[in-house]
């Protein structure tokens, strides 16, 4: 199988499990690949994403380190086997690689968690909203990347539209919906779409008003997105210098906190949509 000059989030942790797995096991490399009839180094470039898995390989692994988590075993092997061009693959060598591992990110979990402060979330920007955030950037974005920003960011929606949906619940701060981003027409509208978007089964936006007082956390964008199993959950954080993944059980069991305390701090569903249009009759 041919080697990857960048491997994706998603490719990497599939390496990072096993690897992971491997030395719970005690299992060295060499003797692991030994097992699949390959030279250490291969073995080596495997768990690190560069070289990919095939699903029977990694139930070869799996069964030598005696893992007995069949739902685990059944998600890396999904894992393994979900090779397939993804629609965020037409903007590879025109994006930043984290904007396609986000939407791959999103498109295989069962179920999202979010919370802002600065912007509305990703998933429900309408393109007028997502166009002024981008044009804000620092240097300057070229025209041209803004519009394939724009267009990949409306494209990453269809995880909330495909025919298994999945489900969604955004925490927002009463900031975030003050904010006007491409001025107060794009806000008001934005603000309608939320509301438009809240009412949907799978859906779900929640707002923290100013009154709620400090919050935990630094005040960057998390999208907290669960696996197939809840051993392969993930954290990505907004930063300035890009977006950041982990999955250390100890940042998981921060981020699953914060976003306990966002849901019991929020307004509920019906009370944040009409805060959320109070907000919009103001404009």
């Amino acid at each position: 199988m041919a080697t990857r000059s960048t491997p994706t989030e998603r490719q990497k942790r599939l390496g990072a499990e096993l690897r992971k797995m491997r030395v719970a096991a005690e299992v060295t490399t060499e003797h692991a690949a030994g097992l699949l009839g390959i030279e250490r180094t291969r073995l080596s470039n495997m768990e690190s994403g560069i070289r990919p898995f095939s699903a029977e390989r990694v139930r070869t692994l799996v069964d030598s380190y005696g893992c007995t988590d069949e739902a685990y075993v059944e998600a890396l092997v999904d894992m393994a086997g979900s090779a397939a061009r993804g629609w965020w693959d037409q903007y590879r060598g025109t994006l930043p690689q984290r904007l396609l591992d986000v939407a791959e990110l999103e498109w295989y979990s069962v179920a999202l968690r979010t919370m802002q402060t600065v912007h509305v979330p990703g998933l429900l920007q309408l393109s007028g909203y997502a166009r002024a955030v981008f044009d804000s950037a620092l240097p300057p974005l070229p025209k041209a990347e803004v519009e394939l920003r724009v267009a990949q960011r409306v494209q990453r929606q269809r995880v909330l539209e495909r025919e298994k949906p999945v489900d969604y619940i955004a925490y927002v701060h009463e900031l975030a919906l003050r904010m006007q981003f491409g001025g107060r027409r794009t806000t008001r509208e934005q603000l309608q779409h939320l509301c438009e978007m809240s009412e949907r089964d799978n859906v779900d936006v929640r707002v923290l008003p100013v009154e709620a007082g400090a919050f935990p956390g630094a005040g960057h964008a998390v999208l907290y997105a669960h696996g197939a199993v809840a051993q392969l959950d993930t954290v990505q954080l907004d930063s300035a210098h890009g977006g950041e993944f982990t999955h250390a059980e100890a940042q998981l069991t921060k981020y699953r906190a914060h976003l306990d305390w966002w849901h019991a701090k929020s307004l509920d569903s019906q009370a944040s949509r009409d805060f959320m249009q109070e907000i919009a009759r103001q404009l």
